[in-house]
């Protein structure tokens, strides 16, 4: 069963140059480990958004904790670029690894299976495949011949970390129809989960619910953070708040506003 704990302490499981695996925008993004983590200090991380990255991501690149980032998309949705993301890419202080959607998955999927890589048709004459030189074309070997397909190394990061609505108090926790939650965890070594709330009952105990119910097994560690993912929004539970994330978007066009902003919402780097 997983320990429950507080967030600070989550936090101190993350080491520097660990490979953390961040979810999706919309599919439970855990700010208050965004929060703790910069106030942890734990640099030379290597990010893999899945499968496109936001303010989680551009937080933690504008605090310098971030060394290189996969993703298939960086951005903050109707409040425009992650600016600190940008300032990075131009002045040359993370390593971007340009990926796709389905490379993302592909890689992840892998790695749940134990694979050491996945193969895929849809990069073959893309742009992005002459920029991954760890990408790998072969001929399909079951084919007649004159079949590349590309080789994605498998992704298996040391940490998966993300926001759900409710765990209970064997440690399950419920992620809806997020299923690249589910991903993240299986492929992770670690996985570790903020929650609404811990719920008496068994979210196994009837079918609706353990449909979509991430098995304690996956997950190493729980933190309870109401209103954990604010100012994204989780579903079900609280919509997005547009206006905070035009917020952050305009106070970090700049390093002194972004550091501002930080202090302000008590995130400042030790």
């Amino acid at each position: 069963m997983p320990a429950t704990t507080d967030i600070p302490s989550l936090a101190r499981l993350i080491e520097p140059g660990m490979q953390i695996a961040l979810p999706v925008d919309y599919a439970g993004v855990s700010m208050a480990m965004t929060h703790a983590l910069i106030a942890r200090g734990a640099g030379d991380l290597d990010l893999v958004c899945v499968p496109t990255g936001g303010l989680q991501a551009d937080m933690l690149i504008g605090a310098g904790l971030v060394r290189s980032v996969e993703t298939s998309a960086m951005t903050l949705g109707e409040a425009g670029g992650a600016p600190c993301f940008n300032r990075a890419v131009r002045d040359g202080s993370i390593i971007l690894r340009d990926s796709t959607c389905p490379a993302i998955h592909a890689g992840l999927t892998a790695a749940q299976k134990g694979a050491p890589f996945s193969a895929m048709r849809g990069l073959i004459g893309t742009d992005v495949l002459r920029h991954r030189p760890d990408w790998c074309v072969i001929d399909n070997p079951f084919g007649p011949g004159g079949d590349p397909v590309v080789l994605v190394p498998a992704i298996q990061p040391d940490v998966a970390i993300f926001h759900a609505a409710m765990a209970d108090r064997a440690g399950n926790v419920w992620i809806g129809r997020r299923r690249e939650l589910a991903t993240m965890a299986y492929a992770a070594r670690r996985t570790i989960v903020t929650a609404e709330r811990v719920i008496d009952g068994d979210l196994f105990e009837t079918e609706i619910m353990a449909a979509g119910t991430l098995p304690a097994l996956y997950v190493d560690a729980i933190g309870i953070a109401p209103k954990g993912a604010w100012p994204y929004g989780l579903w079900g539970e609280y919509p997005a708040d547009t206006g905070e994330l035009l917020r952050y978007a305009g106070s970090a066009k700049t390093d002194a506003g972004f550091a501002a902003y930080l202090a302000e919402t008590g995130a400042a780097a030790p």
